[in-house]
């Protein structure tokens, strides 16, 4: 019993000397917490939500005035046309938009309602919002019809945009792209080259005529075809299996794709440099990549209902950026002047990732 406790003690001391084990232990549950207490949401929170109005009346400015007065909803402008609050919606930059029909106020006809355009490119969500919408709208409109709201129906007419089947698919098909791409990328590359120095063969791979730099690209290649083919793959599946739509430029599609996974192995080079073992590149990868991915890249739960915090965090994670792009090139069929934005940003990315990568792993040579 005396030395059963005597490495019980010996166990207990090594764990506690050690750093890494200790974050591992006390730090990811903490982590984990923070995220799904506040990045798990899928109620509504601060919708940008665009007016489309030929007249201003009363009712009208009664109903804008409540729903942008709630925490669901943030009137953020007003349009002429409905054409112009779908330009708006093709753009990301309102995620509903709400179309009076003219006089509004004035009619008495139950058929004089208002109709509700969402981005159904999430069907859950948008779903969520007319519900919202309806719910503030109903008790306002049986108030000016002079009718209680018990057995009260609103004209409001729901079309979801991009997706009026509601499926699933169309929401997560960007989104598994995004984070298979870069799992396999990053951590297969990192996981690669820390084998090479878990098992010492890195040293004689160095001593070797072929340059560090060549290396590395012989490394990175064979993941970056693999990658490729799953990307077919995946988009092959979507389109004959799953009913998604291929509606933007195919051509466009891959390139962005391209440029994903080459942001990709710069990240997985970037992990090599830090972790020495393969359980340790694993570890970092899943931690940096893997709940990131799923939680703050938009492919599950909303950004905009994240605290700010989070919504800045976000920011740095390259897979929302990617999965914004492929819902706008795949499911809205936008050209790649409304993607810029999300392509310069992985540019950026890239270079930044890249050059450090190659910087540290000279330096860890030298």
């Amino acid at each position: 019993m005396r030395q059963f406790t005597a490495f019980v003690i010996k166990e207990a001391r090594h764990i506690l000397r050690d750093k890494r084990t200790m974050l591992i232990l006390f730090g990811m549950p903490v982590v984990l917490m923070l995220l799904f207490g506040f990045a798990i949401r899928n109620d509504v929170r601060n919708v940008r939500t665009v007016v489309v109005t030929s007249s201003v009346d009363g009712l009208t400015r009664q109903i804008v005035d409540a729903l942008d007065a709630s925490e669901y909803f943030s009137i953020t402008r007003a349009v002429a046309t409905p054409a112009a609050a779908e330009r708006l919606l093709r753009r990301q930059q309102a995620d509903v938009a709400i179309v009076f029909s003219p006089n509004f106020a004035g009619s008495r006809h139950r058929d004089a309602g208002m109709q509700v355009l969402a981005d159904a490119s999430d069907p859950n969500m948008a779903l969520q919002y007319a519900n919202y919408i309806e719910g503030i709208v109903t008790p306002l409109m049986a108030a000016a019809r002079g009718g209680s709201v018990a057995g009260y129906k609103p004209a409001v007419i729901i079309r979801m945009l991009y997706n009026s089947q509601m499926l699933s698919a169309y929401n997560f098909v960007p989104g598994i792209m995004g984070m298979l791409l870069l799992l396999i990328c990053a951590m297969m590359t990192s996981v690669s080259i820390a084998r090479e120095k878990e098992r010492g063969t890195m040293e004689v791979l160095l001593v070797s005529p072929v340059r560090p730099l060549n290396l590395i690209l012989a490394k990175a290649v064979p993941y970056m075809c693999l990658s490729v083919i799953i990307l077919v793959s995946i988009l092959l599946m979507s389109y004959y299996v799953l009913d998604v739509p291929l509606a933007g430029s195919v051509f466009w599609i891959f390139m962005l794709s391209l440029l994903y996974i080459l942001l990709a192995l710069s990240l997985g080079l970037l992990i090599s440099n830090v972790a020495n073992s393969q359980l340790m590149a694993l570890l970092l990868s899943a931690m940096v990549l893997l709940l990131p991915t799923v939680l703050l890249s938009g492919m599950i739960f909303p950004i905009g209902s994240m605290p700010r915090v989070l919504q800045w965090i976000s920011c740095i994670v390259p897979a929302r950026w990617y999965i914004a792009a492929m819902r706008k090139l795949m499911i809205m069929g936008v050209g790649i002047g409304n993607v810029l934005r999300e392509a310069l940003v992985l540019v950026l990315m890239t270079v930044v990732l890249l050059s450090v990568s190659l910087v540290k792993f000279k330096t860890r040579l030298e």
